[in-house]
C-alpha cells in the first residue's frame, strides 16, 4: 500500500502544472477603506478557480496552476464590480494587472448580503466555523479538530498547530484541564461546538498579554448559543461479543457565570480516554513567568509496565477502565473565579509479551527468553481547587491547590529461560501541591509577578521475586530462594521568585528574575535475600539511606532587542548552589557557582520566510537518582547505582529553525536542526551476566547529538487533497563501559521518512493514505540495524446526513524478521441517525482479520531483541447514542 501511495504521488507531481502568480495594485479616486475581493473565474462556466483579498497597501497576490482564458473579477463594498479578461500561457510565470475601481452610489433601501466566511483572521486569533469542516463522522472534539486545516493530532491525542503543541484547550475562554486537555478532547461531543479559535502569542496570564514574550498557541472552543445556560449531554452505550463493552456519558451546562462539565467513560476495548494523566496532575515544561517547580517530582525506582512502542497502543491495551470527572467553574462575583476539578480513574490492565534477547558484546554471548504476563491494577483520585481574584483591572491573585492519591498493584507471571517466576510490586504516590502567584500591571507596559510554590510527594514501593537468580553475585548466599526490596522516595520542594518585565516603547523587552528554590530528597531502600520467607542476608552494598539537599539561589536576566523584522535576545542565569549529601556514614557539602548564558536571533525575512537560531551554554546539577551510592533493584534482573558524588554537567546547544510559508497557507514547510555537545555526562559501567546486569553511573567527557527534521504541507488543487512529507535524521555519539572493557564508542543513527495524502472533498467519499519508513543503526565493536515500515489507508463514506461509514486499515512490516514480518489490520465504524439530533445507532468492528499476536524487532549497543505482543481479539460492538 505504501508503494501504491508513493506511485500515486509521483504521478500527481508529474501532471501538475507550474504555478503562475497573479499580482497587481487596486486604486480609486476615493479612499479604499475595505479590502477588495479578487476572484479568478473560468471564462466559460464562471466557476471560481481561486480568490484572495487585498492587503493594507491595496495589493493582491494569488497563484493558479492552470492555463487558458480567465476573468479577473474585482468587487468591493461601495464600488462597481470590474471584470478583466486575461489569457495565461504555459510560458508565463507572472501576470500583473492593475485596476481602478469606480465608486458606486448606494441607495438607502439597498440590501447587501455578505456570504459567511469559513475562516476569519483577527490579529492573533484565527476563527474556524465548525459547520464548514464537519463531514458527518465526528463524535468527539478530537474528531472535529482533525478536520481543521493546520491542526495535527497524533495517535496519542496530542494537538499541534503546525509543529507546535497547544498550551491548553478552553471552552468559551475558560480552561478546565490545562496541559491535560486530552481528557476534554477525547470525550466532549463535537456537535456542541460552533467555532474553533486558534489563539497565537497566547499568554496564560492575561495581565501580561502584550508585555511578555510568548510564542505559545492555545485553542478555544465556542459553544453554540442553543447549548448555553441549559443542561444537556449525551449517553452512548455499546455491547459486543465476548463481553466487550463501552459506555460514555457527558453532562454539561455552560452559562455566563458558571460552567459545569461532568463526564464518564467505561470500556474494555482498549480505548484510552485520559491521555497522559501526568500532564493533568503535574504538567511538565516551563518558559513562562509563573513556572516555578515544574519538572519537580519524586521518582520511583521500579516499573513493571512495558515501555511504549510505535505500534497502535489501543491494540495491546487489554484494559477494564472506569473514569469519572466532575468539573465546575464558578464566578460568584465579577472579581472572583473559582475552578474545581475532581478526577477518578480505575483500570485493570492485562499485558502479554514474549521476548527473545540476543546479547553479543565484549566477549559475552547468550540468549534470554522471557514470556511475560502482567496484571496491573490502579486507582487514581485527583482534586484541584483554583482561585483567581482580580481586585482591579491591573492586579490579579491566583492560588492553586492540588491533591493526588494513586495506588498501584502489579503482579507478573514470568517464564525466564523455562524458570517460572512471580513478581509482585505494590506502590503508591501521594502529592500535595500549593502554588500562589500575584501579578501587578504597572504603567507603560510594565509588570511585576511574585510566585511561590510548595510540593510534597511520597512514592513508596514494595517489590518481591519468588526466585533467586543472583548466585554469581552473592556466592555466600547460594541457598537463598527469593528476594525483596522496599523503597521510599520522598521529595519536598519550596520556591519563590520575583519577576519584573518592561516592554519598552520601541518594543524591546527587559525581563529580570530573582528567586530561590529548595529541594530535599530522601531515598531509602532495603534489599533482602530470603529463604522460605525469612531474611537470610541484607548485603551492605545494596542498601541506601540518603538525604540530598539542594538550595538554588538564582538571578536571571533577559533583554530582547527588536529592529524592523529582526529580533536579538540575550539571556543569562547565575546560580549559587548549596548542596548537601548525607547518610549514616558520611556527610559532604558543595557550594558551586555558575552562569548559563544564551543568545538568540530571529529574522522575519518576509511574510513567507522566517528563520530563528539560538546558542546556549548550560550547567545542570545532578539529581537524586544520579548521586546515590549503593545498588538498588530496578527490574527482576537489573541493579543500578548512582555516581556517589556531586556532579555538575556542562553542555552547549545550537539550534536553527526555518519556516517557509504559514501553516494556514496552501504551501507550508518547516525545518529544525539541533546540535548538542555534552562536555561531560553520566554514562554507564555495566556488568552483564545471563541472569543479571549491574550498572554504575560514571562521569565521562564528550557526547554529541545531532538532529534535523523537515516537514512539508502542500494543497493540490488538481485533486483537492493535501500532501504531507516528513523527513528526519538523528545521530548520537557517546561512550560507555561493558564488562570491564575500555571506553567504547557507541554511534546510533535513526532515519525517518514518510508521506501522506488527505482529501478534502465535499462529496460522499474522502480518503487519508500514507506510509512511513524507519531505519535505525547502532554501532560499537559490532553493528546492528533494522528497517520497519508502517502504512495506512482510511476511507470515509458519508452517504447523507443520516448514514456514514469509516474504514481504517494498517500495514506493518519488519525487515529484520525472517518470518511473520507483515501484519494487516482493518477496523470499521458505521452510524445511522435514527432521530435527528436525538438518537443514533451504530456498529463498530476492530481487528477484523483477528490478528492475535504482533512481533517487532529492536537493537541496542549490546545486542538485539525480538518481542511478541498479544493483541485484543476481533470484536463487534453495537452502539446506541442518545442526546438530551
Amino acid at each position: 500500500m505504501g508503494k501504491i501511495a508513493f506511485t500515486l504521488l509521483l504521478l500527481i507531481s508529474t501532471i501538475s502544472s507550474a504555478q503562475i502568480k497573479l499580482v497587481g495594485t487596486i486604486s480609486s479616486k476615493s479612499t479604499l477603506e475595505t479590502p477588495v475581493t479578487v476572484k479568478v473565474k473560468d471564462s466559460l462556466n464562471e466557476s471560481i478557480i481561486a480568490y484572495t483579498f487585498t492587503d493594507h497597501n491595496n495589493k493582491y497576490k494569488l497563484t493558479i496552476d492552470k492555463i487558458g482564458n480567465f476573468n479577473l473579477v474585482f468587487t468591493a463594498l461601495g464600488f462597481e464590480k470590474k471584470t478583466i479578461p486575461i489569457k495565461i500561457t504555459k510560458e508565463q510565470t507572472e501576470v500583473n494587472t492593475n485596476v481602478v475601481l469606480v465608486e458606486k452610489s448606494m441607495r438607502l433601501d439597498e440590501v447587501v448580503i455578505q456570504a459567511e466566511k469559513a475562516i476569519k483572521v483577527n490579529n492573533d486569533t484565527i476563527v474556524f466555523k465548525s459547520k464548514f469542516f464537519k463531514v458527518g463522522t465526528e463524535e468527539t472534539v478530537e474528531d472535529l479538530l482533525k478536520n481543521i486545516p493546520g491542526l495535527q493530532i497524533d495517535n496519542e491525542g496530542t494537538i499541534k498547530v503546525g509543529n507546535q503543541e497547544i498550551e491548553k484547550l478552553m471552552i468559551d475562554g475558560d480552561d478546565f484541564f490545562k496541559k491535560g486537555y486530552k481528557v476534554l478532547s477525547k470525550n466532549m461531543p463535537a456537535y456542541t461546538i460552533e467555532e474553533i479559535e486558534i489563539l497565537k502569542n497566547f499568554s496564560n496570564n492575561s495581565l501580561l498579554k502584550g508585555i511578555e514574550e510568548s510564542k505559545k498557541v492555545a485553542l478555544n472552543l465556542k459553544v453554540a448559543d442553543k447549548f448555553k445556560r441549559v443542561w444537556f449531554g449525551n449517553l452512548e452505550a455499546g455491547l459486543g461479543n465476548d463481553n466487550f463493552y463501552e459506555f460514555r456519558g457527558n453532562l454539561m451546562n455552560f452559562g455566563k457565570k458558571n460552567k459545569f462539565y461532568f463526564l464518564t467513560n467505561l470500556n474494555n476495548i482498549g480505548y484510552d480516554s485520559t491521555g497522559d494523566l501526568q500532564q493533568l496532575i503535574s504538567p511538565i515544561g516551563g518558559g513562562e513567568v509563573t513556572s516555578i517547580g515544574n519538572n519537580q517530582g519524586a521518582k520511583q525506582l521500579l516499573n513493571l509496565l512495558p515501555s511504549t512502542t510505535n505500534f497502535n497502543q489501543n491494540r495491546t491495551n487489554i484494559n477494564n477502565a472506569e473514569l469519572a470527572s466532575l468539573n465546575a467553574i464558578f464566578n460568584p462575583t465579577k472579581k472572583l473565579k473559582v475552578k474545581t476539578l475532581g478526577f477518578f480513574n480505575w483500570d485493570e490492565l492485562d499485558f502479554f509479551k514474549n521476548n527473545v534477547n540476543v546479547i553479543e558484546t565484549e566477549g559475552t554471548s547468550f540468549t534470554n527468553i522471557e514470556n511475560y504476563k502482567l496484571k496491573n491494577q490502579k486507582s487514581i483520585a485527583f482534586g484541584k481547587l483554583e482561585l483567581i481574584y482580580n481586585s482591579s483591572k491591573t492586579t490579579s491573585l491566583e492560588a492553586t491547590t492540588k491533591y493526588n492519591n494513586a495506588r498501584f498493584n502489579d503482579g507478573s507471571n514470568l517464564q525466564f529461560n523455562t524458570t517460572s517466576t512471580i513478581q509482585d510490586l505494590k506502590h503508591s504516590k501521594t502529592l500535595f501541591d500549593q502554588k500562589i502567584s500575584y501579578t501587578q500591571q504597572l504603567k507603560n507596559k510594565k509588570a511585576i509577578v511574585l510566585t511561590g510554590r510548595f510540593i510534597d510527594e511520597k512514592a513508596p514501593q514494595n517489590y518481591s521475586i519468588n526466585r533467586f537468580f543472583y548466585q554469581d553475585l552473592f556466592p555466600e548466599n547460594r541457598d537463598a530462594s527469593s528476594v525483596a526490596q522496599s523503597s521510599e522516595n520522598q521529595m519536598q520542594f519550596a520556591g519563590i521568585n520575583l519577576n519584573f518585565l518592561n516592554r519598552k516603547k520601541n518594543n524591546d523587552l527587559l525581563a529580570i528574575q530573582l528567586g530561590n528554590e529548595y529541594r530535599q530528597d530522601v531515598l531509602r531502600s532495603t534489599f533482602s535475600l530470603l529463604k522460605d520467607n525469612d531474611v537470610v542476608a541484607q548485603p551492605k552494598a545494596y542498601q541506601n539511606d540518603l538525604t540530598y539537599l539542594v538550595n538554588d539561589l538564582y538571578f536571571k536576566g533577559k533583554y530582547r532587542l527588536e529592529y524592523n523584522d529582526i529580533g536579538v535576545t540575550g539571556k543569562f542565569a547565575t546560580h549559587q548552589l548549596f548542596n548537601k549529601l548525607e547518610n549514616k556514614q558520611f556527610s559532604s557539602t558543595q557550594n558551586p557557582f555558575f552562569i548559563n548564558p544564551s543568545i538568540g536571533l530571529d529574522w522575519k525575512i518576509n511574510d513567507k520566510n522566517k528563520v530563528a537560531t539560538a546558542y546556549s551554554y548550560n550547567t545542570t546539577n545532578a539529581k537524586i537518582l544520579d548521586v546515590y551510592s549503593n545498588f538498588v533493584l530496578t527490574g527482576f534482573r537489573s541493579f543500578e547505582s548512582g555516581s556517589s558524588t556531586f556532579n555538575q554537567l556542562d553542555a552547549s546547544r545550537f539550534n536553527i529553525n526555518y519556516q517557509l510559508g504559514n501553516w494556514t497557507d496552501k504551501f507550508f514547510a518547516h525545518s529544525h536542526l539541533v546540535y548538542i555537545k555534552n562536555h561531560n555526562f553520566l554514562s554507564s559501567n555495566t556488568l552483564i551476566n545471563q541472569n543479571f546486569t549491574q550498572t554504575e553511573k560514571i562521569l565521562i567527557k564528550d557526547r554529541e547529538y545531532f538532529s534535523v527534521n523537515s516537514s512539508l504541507d502542500y494543497y493540490l488543487n488538481l485533486i483537492s487533497s493535501n500532501i504531507k512529507l516528513d523527513v528526519s535524521y538523528s545521530k548520537s555519539d557517546f561512550k560507555n563501559v561493558v564488562n570491564n572493557s575500555n571506553l567504547r564508542e557507541v554511534v546510533s543513527k535513526n532515519y525517518n521518512y514518510g508521506i501522506a495524502l488527505r482529501s478534502g472533498y465535499d462529496g460522499i467519499f474522502n480518503y487519508h493514505v500514507g506510509t512511513k519508513w524507519t531505519t535505525a543503526t547502532i554501532r560499537t565493536s559490532i553493528a546492528n540495524s533494522f528497517t520497519d515500515n508502517m502504512s495506512f489507508l482510511n476511507l470515509s463514506f458519508v452517504y447523507n446526513t443520516k448514514f456514514n461509514i469509516q474504514l481504517q486499515s494498517e500495514r506493518y512490516y519488519f525487515g529484520n524478521l525472517s518470518t511473520d514480518n507483515t501484519y494487516y489490520f482493518l477496523d470499521f465504524n458505521a452510524r445511522y441517525k435514527l432521530i435527528k439530533n436525538k438518537l443514533s445507532l451504530g456498529i463498530s468492528g476492530n481487528n477484523l482479520f483477528n490478528t492475535k499476536t504482533f512481533r517487532s524487532y529492536s537493537v541496542s549497543d549490546i545486542g538485539s531483541s525480538t518481542t511478541e505482543y498479544r493483541l485484543l481479539p476481533r470484536f463487534l460492538l453495537l452502539k446506541v447514542n442518545y442526546r438530551f
